[in-house]
């Protein structure tokens, strides 16, 4: 059983930098396919990155700006976001799915969620 707990939300004006963190139990990154997602009012829930064999995917929007990494123990991801923007503002989430190796942009391929931290961008 995988358990993710988000931190790291918060108010920045537009152009500001926060990081987001995502602790797991009951596994590491060597055997857990993590991903960050987000959702705005109203939207669905959006791509931001994933995390995969040690190696990051950034969804367009996202591209250039954020950077997905771990620390040494393999069980905190981060997601630095740099030059943010309004339009980033939402929910965040992290997400994992024990035993998958390869690459997902979709919601239904992760099974266990965080319960999201709040990021808000103020023009």
């Amino acid at each position: 059983q995988v358990q993710l707990v988000e931190s790291g939300g918060g108010l920045v004006q537009t152009g500001g930098s926060l990081r987001l963190s995502c602790t797991a139990s009951g596994g590491t990154f060597n055997n857990i396919a993590m991903g960050w997602f987000r959702q705005a009012p109203g939207k669905e829930r959006e791509f931001v990155g994933s995390w995969i064999r040690s190696r990051p995917v950034y969804g367009g929007s996202v591209k250039g700006r954020f950077t997905i990494y771990e620390d040494d123990s393999k069980t905190t991801l981060y997601l630095q976001m740099n030059s943010l923007k309004p339009e980033d503002t939402g929910v965040y989430y992290c997400a994992g799915q024990p035993g998958r190796l390869y690459y997902s942009d979709l919601v239904r391929e992760y099974d266990y969620w965080g319960q999201g931290t709040q990021v808000t961008v103020s023009s």
